[in-house]
């Protein structure tokens, strides 16, 4: 997929994790009139290894967000997003966004400088899109000016101003990457300018479809904005356009699961405390989807009862919302699925996406299914969905029996699988909802931006996760949690503006089960 050597360089200086709005900050270079060893290209890589390599982490930091969707349970003890236990967010993310000027500034052609400028903008919208939709309101035109014009204290836009700034933000990136050139210092796409733009054109897709609910709204004019895109500008391709951070055999560029080279001294992952859940294999296991077999491996209990590797019913998930104290016991019995041994053998293994042109096709399939954009079925987004992930998978999995258990992704059954009976969307508007998001969920197991499992169930309800009020650690253990608390550090450094949004947006009470705008 991407060749590029990958040089894990975060040139970014340590930061204390605050609030852009807390203090001011050190500034960047000792002479700011001199580049020094600070280059355009070398904060473009710090900033685009931050979105990528750093949200995806390694080890169990990567394994966390996929226990709050609900793919996987964890043994070690236990763990409070599988319980549904949110704390505080972090806006830390958002310090990040400081060496946008200086990569701008240090450009040294105008067509380089159009497509830096693209970049920051791009990488604004992200962030700030991934804090909004964690809380609800959050400072954005005056956040990250402590330094330029003074503002210590940011305040809070409401979510529907911070939405209308990503988006605007997401066609400034568009225009810019249209008019710019090549640069350097991209380990995702080599520099392509024309990647970066359909990157931003098909996540500026992925922020509207966040915004369905707000079709009515005048002042967003949502779906007028999607069929514009889809019609004027491009999109990605492919998989080979996943917006995806490729791994190798150098030490510290490892797949975030994999064993770690022998002499490190660091045998965590051999732990093996993941199960992974009926939530994901359960759909699998219903539709004859063979990329079962190469998500996970099967139970030593079912194989020494007689059953073939190749037989679905030797995959049995387990509940992650069952009670602690039950799942070490099935663990303990070892009747369960695990995790495919390709991911802790390859430190190559796939390369991991935070967007990817399945993401893409879903959008796609559910946009053209609520009527948005017309002339290409549902079903054909839909399809092109399910085979890109198929694809994919095949294409990055070595050819050995106990990486696919001799169930392998030929092209005949890939083509054939999303038209299967079942398969193929069907019924009413809702149960095909409840079919692209559910093959949305499977084709993101261990891919996906943070938490994009999780906003997709809170946004649709699909898939369907299952609420134990006995095991449920939110309080009312009744309910699912929606949203993250503001951080604490907002709370000590930015406490006025940060009670005035909790007390516009939920009458002041800054509680997990509150709904924000997106959501109502």
């Amino acid at each position: 997929m991407k060749n590029t050597l990958l040089k894990y360089m975060l040139i970014l200086p340590a930061l204390a994790l605050l609030t852009p709005g807390c203090k001011k900050f050190d500034e960047i270079n000792s002479n700011p009139d001199k580049t020094g060893e600070v280059s355009s290209s070398i904060l473009a890589t710090g900033m685009i290894l931050n979105i990528t390599r750093a949200d995806i982490s390694t080890q169990k930091g990567f394994i966390q967000p996929f226990l709050l969707g609900k793919y996987i349970t964890w043994g070690e003890g236990q763990e409070d997003l599988q319980y549904n236990k949110i704390n505080r967010a972090d806006f830390g993310r958002l310090t990040l966004l400081r060496n946008i000027a200086p990569m701008e500034k240090y450009a040294t052609s105008e067509a380089l400088k159009k497509s830096y400028q693209a970049l920051g903008h791009f990488i604004r919208a992200w962030q700030f899109f991934q804090v909004t939709m964690q809380v609800g309101d959050v400072p954005f035109s005056d956040a990250i000016k402590a330094e330029t014009e003074n503002i210590l204290r940011p305040k809070y836009d409401t979510q529907k101003a911070v939405f209308q700034g990503i988006l605007a933000e997401l066609d400034l990136a568009n225009q810019l990457f249209a008019e710019g050139a090549n640069f350097d210092g991209d380990p995702i796409y080599a520099g392509k300018a024309d990647n970066w733009r359909r990157l931003t054109n098909s996540f500026e897709l992925h922020v509207l479809i966040n915004l369905y609910k707000k079709t009515a709204d005048a002042d967003l004019k949502v779906i007028e904005k999607f069929k514009d895109i889809v019609a004027n500008r491009p999109l990605m391709r492919d998989f080979k356009d996943n917006f995806a951070l490729a791994y190798n055999n150098i030490a510290g560029q490892n797949y975030p699961w994999s064993d770690v080279p022998a002499g490190s001294g660091n045998s965590f992952v051999k732990s093996n405390y993941t199960m992974l859940s009926n939530t994901l294999l359960d759909p699998m296991r219903a539709l004859k989807d063979k990329r079962l077999f190469y998500y996970a491996k099967p139970s030593p209990v079912k194989i020494a009862g007689g059953s073939s590797e190749s037989d679905y019913n030797a995959y049995p998930g387990v509940a992650p919302s069952d009670a602690f104290s039950s799942l070490q016991t099935r663990r303990v019995g070892k009747d369960y699925a695990d995790l495919n041994n390709r991911y802790v053998q390859l430190v190559n293994a796939e390369a991991v996406s935070v967007f990817s042109y399945w993401d893409l096709q879903f959008i796609l399939a559910e946009a053209s299914l609520r009527g948005w954009i017309t002339g290409t079925p549902a079903q054909t987004y839909y399809a092109s969905g399910i085979s890109s992930s198929m694809n994919f998978i095949a294409g990055n999995t070595p050819d050995l029996m106990d990486y696919h258990h001799n169930m392998k992704m030929d092209a005949a059954y890939i083509a054939a699988f999303p038209g299967s009976p079942g398969v193929a969307l069907a019924g009413s508007e809702e149960e095909q909802i409840a079919q692209i998001i559910t093959q949305k969920y499977v084709a993101n197991f261990l891919q996906g931006s943070k938490y994009s499992a999780w906003y997709e169930n809170r946004r649709t309800g699909y898939p369907i996760f299952t609420l134990n009020s006995t095991t449920n650690l939110n309080m009312p253990t009744t309910k699912f949690p929606v949203r993250w608390l503001y951080p604490s550090n907002e709370l000590d450094f930015n406490g006025a503006n940060v009670s005035a949004a909790i007390q516009s947006q939920f009458g002041g009470n800054d509680d997990v089960n509150q709904i924000m705008w997106l959501l109502k």
